[in-house]
């Protein structure tokens, strides 16, 4: 995955809580075998309401979703990540994550920035009548800013995580750190042992 170090955008206010991984990519765009496409799913059974949020042009190529608290609840599915970078989101701000979606988009580069509930309300009320307001989400400060509100905000992101997002490292970048290693058991392995 590719380093994050500052997001920089507009947003998509999402005023919804509770939104489920099964709400955020049905589980009918799960029977894909590639990994590709599923930006056409994010969302799908809203989206063919003419009135939701991604529909309203003036949120075209926002990077940045803003939605109420417990996004990414229910399952564990990937694809819900996947879903939200392929539509073009780099990162999504809510009140509280789903922990097993939080974790997944940890290992995928996408930034869940847990903030304060009034800090969350504010940014749907604000974004809803001002979609052109720019967004920032520093990971090397660990800040959320909105410079036309004041607003400047720490956000809580561990610091391995911290540390996946700033150098790109996904789950395999994080094992080949260790390769030396790796290769240094692989030969002491004894004999009678398989080999790789």
């Amino acid at each position: 995955m590719k380093p994050v170090r500052i997001v920089q955008g507009r947003a998509v206010p999402l005023d919804r809580n509770d939104v489920d991984t099964d709400q955020i990519i049905p589980s009918d765009w799960l029977k894909q075998v590639e990994r590709t496409g599923f930006e056409k799913g994010l969302f799908s059974e809203w989206r063919d309401d003419t009135s939701f949020v991604l529909n309203k042009q003036e949120h075209a190529g926002a990077n940045i979703l803003i939605a109420g608290p417990n996004f990414g609840t229910g399952s564990s599915r990937e694809h819900a990540v996947w879903a939200i970078q392929q539509y073009g989101f780099e990162a999504v701000i809510s009140p509280r994550f789903g922990p097993i979606f939080a974790n997944n988009s940890t290992k995928n580069g996408l930034v869940c920035v847990q903030v304060d509930a009034a800090i969350g309300q504010q940014l749907l009320a604000e974004v809803q009548s001002s979609p052109d307001l720019e967004i920032v989400v520093d990971v090397e400060r660990l800040v959320l800013e909105v410079p036309a509100l004041g607003i400047e905000e720490s956000f809580p992101l561990d610091s391995s995580v911290q540390h996946r997002f700033l150098e790109g490292l996904d789950d395999i970048a994080l094992t080949m750190k260790k390769g030396d290693s790796i290769d240094a058991f692989e030969k002491s392995r004894p004999s009678f042992l398989p080999s790789a």
